[in-house]
């Protein structure tokens, strides 16, 4: 076909997540033409699909948390192989983009006196998320579309990008089709950012949405950029697992910083069993001290559910190997327990779960104010990527970068929940 479509434009963000979004945002900004491209419609990003909130050390729920611990946690947890510089970047910078985010018109859960209110997450030291019940990643992107819309960036919905044009060895456009109208688009520009996600597409069990396809690792290595750790792959301890038609389905992390607790067939919490030497000193060895913690009890341990993903995945997969799972091959995450703590609490699971509680009710006819869920891990999110520099976030290809889960460096070889939603704010503006 002969005949396509030319667009010319400074800026060409390929992908329309929270990365994305924000990074078209600063470019418009900095009063460059800007346009956004995405396969699929605005405002069905993948970005949604985060529900338990965006981590960042505001010390509203916590005085004693700072950047310095949000940076310690993130190196821990990604096993000392992050990109320093990023983490260090991403710990000092992400309370800001979440106060912006906030100013754009984000609607925060709050504190009785008026705060941001923050829950408690694997792997944080303490309650670092901001969050919007448990769809805080749609109130994310609803606030970027927002406030992008008013920035006069160029939108082209439902148009796949194949192919990245160099000129000389820098990159100058972009060649796709619109999937609609079966229609080649050529785009020229002088830069491009890609924050096109991750890969689950590529697992038959995985939380992730059909656009997580690895469209923007693809183009970039195609183009000659470099990618790191594509080896680290996150699979998310809690996802469902019956019915069949639902299994991979994310249940949010936020279940467990609210109570939830694991068990295996036999009723009993498996994840005392193995608490690692480097995190003893901060889980709590009984289910009291750990009901406490999420509380917001100061003296109190985490509950050993709340360590960091990587280390629950394998507890629970030990289980079902042992034979102590679940029928469907998973094992059981119970909410409802709390009611023997709090008289109204099938009224508190509602308010602060209400995306949890309907997803079971619609999908699985459980109802977890009064019956727990069974669950079991599902590939959820890649740590690798795009090489990019940690400062500007380019490539080794001049002109081209990359910010989001598509590009590496933040994470190492583990994120902690909730540094995703901050990390797209944080690097998306860089």
């Amino acid at each position: 076909m002969t005949n396509y479509a030319t667009h010319d434009t400074d800026v060409l963000v390929i992908g329309a997540g929270g990365a994305g979004l924000r990074a078209a945002i600063e470019s418009a900004a900095q009063g460059m033409k800007t346009a956004v491209v995405m396969k699929t419609l605005l405002g069905k990003a993948h970005t949604v699909m985060a529900e338990g909130g965006a981590a960042a050390a505001l010390a509203m729920a916590d005085p004693r948390d700072s950047w310095k611990t949000h940076f310690r946690d993130t190196m821990k947890g990604g096993k000392m192989l992050n990109d320093a510089r990023m983490a260090e970047i991403h710990a000092k910078e992400a309370p800001d983009r979440i106060l912006e985010l906030e100013e754009w018109g984000a609607v925060f859960d709050r504190t009785p006196d008026g705060r941001i209110l923050q829950r408690n997450f694997g792997g944080h030291r303490y309650p670092r998320l901001a969050h919007v019940g448990d769809r805080t990643g749609l109130e994310m992107i609803r606030t970027l579309q927002d406030h992008a819309i008013h920035q006069g960036i160029d939108v082209h919905m439902e148009v796949t990008i194949v192919s990245l044009l160099k000129d000389g060895g820098r990159v100058v456009g972009a060649f796709g089709y619109d999937r609609e109208r079966g229609r080649f688009r050529l785009f020229k520009c002088k830069a491009i950012v890609l924050a096109t996600g991750g890969v689950g597409r590529a697992y038959s069990i995985t939380s992730n949405s059909w656009e997580y396809t690895a469209d923007g690792q693809s183009l970039a290595y195609n183009a000659g950029a470099e990618l790191q750790d594509m080896e680290f792959i996150q699979f998310h301890p809690t996802g469902m697992v019956w019915p069949p038609s639902v299994r991979g389905i994310l249940v949010t992390e936020a279940v467990r910083g609210e109570g939830g607790v694991l068990r295996n067939k036999d009723g009993r919490r498996f994840m005392f069993d193995d608490i690692p030497e480097n995190y003893r000193s901060q889980t709590a060895d009984n289910e009291e001290e750990g009901w406490r913690y999420t509380q917001g009890d100061k003296n109190a341990r985490r509950p050993p559910e709340l360590l960091t993903r990587d280390h629950v995945a394998r507890c629970i997969m030990r289980e079902v190997k042992a034979g102590r799972g679940s029928p469907h091959g998973g094992v059981f995450l119970d909410v409802a327990w709390i009611k023997e703590k709090l008289p109204n609490a099938a009224e508190v699971i509602r308010k602060k779960l209400p995306s949890m509680y309907h997803q079971f009710k619609q999908l699985a006819d459980i109802d977890i104010t009064k019956d727990p869920m069974e669950i079991g891990p599902t590939t959820h999110y890649i740590m690798g990527g795009i090489r990019v520099d940690g400062e500007s976030q380019m490539t080794n290809v001049p002109g081209l970068f990359a910010a989001g889960e598509c590009a590496a460096g933040l994470h190492g070889a583990n994120r902690l929940g909730g540094n995703s939603l901050s990390d797209l704010l944080v690097f998306g503006r860089r």
